[in-house]
C-alpha cells in the first residue's frame, strides 16, 4: 500500500470502516470516531469459518449502504491483523490493503485480541482467547484498563492455567475461552468475536493523531506446515 493518503483525517468526525476475519466470524462496520465517542453506524457479522472470502465485501457494501455513506465518505480503514488461521486472516488483510490502495487512505492493523478485550471490558485483568485450532489457543493477558500485559501466544489451554495465577487474571473472553472453559476454570465473560467498534477503539488514538499506520503484517504465530525440501530426492533405477 502506498505511504500517502488523500489530505489531513479531520479530527472532528472521522469515518472508519472496520474489517476482521481473523476467527470464524466475517465481520464488517462503519463506525464513528470522535476524540470522545464511538458510535457504531452498521455492521454485518456472519459467523462461518469458511466464507471470509465470499461473505466479506457483501458485508462492506451492506453496512455501507446501511450507514447511508459510500465508499467515497470513508476516512480512514481499520483491520484485524490476528492472530488467526492463515487462510481466513489474508482474506481481511488483503480486502483492507486492497480498499486502502484503491481509496487512497490509511489502513491501521490491529490486534483482534486486543480488540476484543475492549470489548469486554470487564474493567477486571482479563484472558482474550480464540480458537487456534488442533486443540489450541491464541491469547493474550489484559490488565484492568485493557492494556495487553502478555502475548500473543499460542499454545494448548492447559498450559494456559499454569500461567494465570502469576497473570492475576480471573475471567475470560473470546471463542476459545469458551471451547475451553473447563480446562481454564475462568469466569467467562460473553464476548466471541471482535466487533467493529472493537477494532476502531483499539486503533482510534492512531486515527485521530493521523499517524503513519504500522505495515500491513498478518500475525499468524504458527509457522507454516509446508516447508522447502533441504536436497533433491535420490531417485534410484529399478
Amino acid at each position: 500500500m502506498s505511504d500517502t493518503f488523500a489530505g489531513p483525517v479531520p479530527l472532528t468526525t472521522v469515518l472508519v470502516l472496520a474489517l476482521d476475519t481473523a476467527t470464524p466470524a466475517v465481520t464488517a462496520g462503519v463506525v464513528e470516531l470522535l476524540p470522545d465517542s464511538t458510535t457504531l453506524l452498521a455492521q454485518r457479522v456472519t459467523v462461518n469459518a469458511k466464507a471470509h472470502g465470499e461473505l466479506l465485501t457483501p458485508h462492506v457494501q451492506d453496512s455501507l449502504a446501511e450507514a447511508g455513506r459510500t465508499f467515497a465518505d470513508v476516512d480512514a480503514i481499520v483491520v484485524g491483523s490476528g492472530p488467526g488461521p492463515f487462510t481466513g486472516l489474508r482474506v481481511g488483510m488483503a480486502t483492507a490493503g486492497a480498499l486502502g490502495q484503491a481509496l487512497n487512505r490509511p489502513v491501521y492493523p490491529v490486534s483482534t485480541l486486543d480488540a476484543l478485550a475492549l470489548d469486554a471490558a470487564t474493567g477486571h485483568p482479563l484472558l482474550v482467547a480464540t480458537d487456534a485450532r488442533r486443540r489450541e489457543v491464541y491469547w493474550a493477558a489484559y490488565d484492568a484498563l485493557g492494556r495487553r500485559v502478555d502475548g500473543p501466544h499460542v499454545e494448548r489451554p492447559a498450559d494456559v492455567v499454569a500461567k494465570l495465577a502469576s497473570l492475576g487474571v480471573r475471567e475470560a473472553a473470546g471463542e476459545g475461552a469458551s471451547i475451553y472453559a473447563e480446562v481454564l476454570g475462568l469466569t467467562i465473560v460473553d464476548v466471541r468475536y471482535p466487533s467493529p467498534v472493537g477494532l476502531v477503539s483499539a486503533a482510534s488514538a492512531e486515527v485521530l493523531a493521523q499517524a503513519r499506520p504500522a505495515p500491513l503484517t498478518p500475525l499468524y504465530l504458527r509457522r507454516p506446515d509446508a516447508v522447502e525440501p533441504v536436497g533433491r530426492k535420490r531417485v534410484t533405477r529399478a
